[in-house]
């Protein structure tokens, strides 16, 4: 499994906004381009707007979940 950097951008208290991908993320998160804040958590979604995972909060930085292929990830603030 591989890591990459994702740079989240929204304003304050935003429950939705962009992603950029800094490149060689694994699966398929390198087509990530939004985040939404949905009751219990958050999900990923590409150029197409499909979720590429759902995601809980763990702690105040850390969100774990599923992608829409099964697969365990972890998204932590760096």
């Amino acid at each position: 499994m591989g890591s990459c950097v994702m740079n989240f951008g929204a304003q304050s208290d935003a429950i939705e906004g962009t992603i950029a991908p800094a490149g060689g993320c694994p699966f398929n998160f390198f087509t990530s381009r939004k985040w939404t804040y949905v009751t219990g958590g958050l999900v990923i979604r590409d150029h197409k707007a499909e979720a590429l995972a759902q995601l809980s909060p763990i702690g105040p930085d850390r969100y774990e979940g599923k992608t829409s292929d099964d697969h365990e990830i972890t998204l932590s603030r760096q």
